[in-house]
């Protein structure tokens, strides 16, 4: 099974799942974690090939919908779900195939379709940081600096660098082998009728208004709301306002 981060204690409300996206983990979503959990409990995971998750072959959207429907059924059955950029996708994917497992959904700056930009880059530059020379974060970060020059995308990578052991907890060999099928969206039949948030920043162009047919084929109860100023990570750079959202889109008394 998935390794979780539980916050909070168990009450009579659904609990609410929170799947990251690409090369992230569930620390990442820690301060969320702890704002939500004040009247419920919040299990955060690290998707499959991430964090402390096992790593598999594959990294298909079937597969990482089962992983959390796993974790679910070991957490009461049904919950809430929230799932930014790939974690939103698994958690579509979740909602389509085991409806029943998903109480409330909310999607972060992702669609149910194929985009057409690549993370290889990143996978490339993780990849050119010389693990043997590590002896500190900073000294990868001087590594991956000639590649990534956005001070917080190295950042957020170096999150998932054991610098103790030098290596990466990210599987970046079976990312990079499957990451046609993450950035693509596969052929699904099912429709989920629970209440639906697609909530995107207004600077971010993954939420185009021309996939909103497809999204309403898929999620007839969806509602599109986006956070101003913000762009794909509007969790980190808007953190107060997408809190306020999500406390308003998934009251725990429901």
């Amino acid at each position: 099974m998935l390794n979780t981060i539980l916050t909070g204690t168990a009450t009579d409300s659904p609990p609410l799942l929170i799947a990251h996206g690409l090369f992230g983990s569930a620390r990442n979503w820690g301060s969320i974690a702890k704002r939500m959990a004040a009247d419920r409990q919040v299990i955060t995971v690290d998707m499959r090939n991430h964090g402390e998750s096992p790593w598999f072959d594959t990294h298909s959207y079937p597969d990482m919908a089962a992983d959390l429907a796993e974790v679910i059924a070991a957490n009461g059955g049904q919950a809430d779900v929230l799932g930014h950029s790939m974690g939103g996708k698994a958690a579509m994917m979740l909602a389509l195939t085991a409806p029943e497992r998903i109480n409330r959904l909310v999607v972060a700056d992702i669609a149910p379709v194929a985009y057409r930009h690549s993370q290889q880059p990143l996978i490339d530059a993780m990849r050119g940081v010389d693990l043997s020379a590590v002896e500190t974060r900073s000294d990868a970060d001087e590594m991956l600096a000639r590649a990534v020059e956005s001070r917080p995308v190295r950042a957020f990578l170096l999150q998932s660098l054991d610098v103790k052991n030098r290596r990466w907890q990210l599987n970046l060999d079976v990312l990079e082998a499957e990451m046609s099928k993450i950035l693509g969206w596969p052929q699904v039949e099912g429709r989920f009728d629970g209440p639906t948030l697609f909530l995107s920043g207004a600077e971010s162009d993954y939420v185009r208004p021309e996939f909103r047919d497809d999204i309403a084929a898929l999620f007839p109860k969806a509602r599109f709301v986006s956070i101003s100023g913000a762009g794909h990570w509007l969790h980190a750079e808007k953190p107060r306002e997408f809190i306020t959202t999500l406390q308003t889109a998934l009251p725990a008394a429901a």
